[in-house]
């Protein structure tokens, strides 16, 4: 039998996370996928970051695209799904979403917030993978793939 327990106190009880969001970027004629570099970290990473308290994650993806790389894009189709347990040193689960925010010309000029990111490129997908955290590589083939189908892929399956 339960006990009726206040929504506040209930809601308390729960299980808390983070959320991320990322940007798929290719650049145009190429398929290369758009990563950047991270000044504070030794990896690189999707374009994105971790949401705000009241944010939906499209509006996230957008506001870290204005603010790291200066461009105001469209937000499209939502492409992967990833969770990941705690881990040292982040003590909450993470689950990142990744959308499709297309293409851009080889021409296309980023700015980089100097105190944020120190480089960015667009490499060819295995390379890309490469050069991301071993937990966060299988993003890119996965929202390539997702990308190509029109199917959202689960990550969060155990690795």
């Amino acid at each position: 039998m339960s006990t009726w327990i206040e929504p506040r106190e209930w809601y308390a009880q729960l299980p808390s996370f983070y959320a991320t969001t990322a940007a798929l970027i290719t650049e145009a004629g190429t398929g290369r996928v758009l990563l950047v570099k991270p000044s504070y970290r030794d990896h690189w990473a999707f374009p994105g970051g971790y949401l705000e308290a009241d944010e939906y994650p499209e509006d996230g993806c957008a506001r870290e695209l204005h603010e790291e790389l200066g461009l105001d894009l469209k937000v499209g189709a939502l492409l992967v799904v990833d969770w990941a347990p705690p881990a040292d040193p982040r003590p909450r689960a993470l689950i990142s979403v990744t959308f499709d925010v297309g293409e851009l010309p080889a021409s296309t000029s980023l700015r980089l917030p100097a105190d944020e990111l120190s480089a960015y490129a667009f490499l060819e997908p295995l390379e890309a993978a490469a050069h991301l955290p071993k937990a966060v590589a299988p993003r890119i083939a996965a929202a390539l793939e997702a990308r190509r189908t029109g199917r959202t892929a689960y990550l969060g399956l155990p690795r």
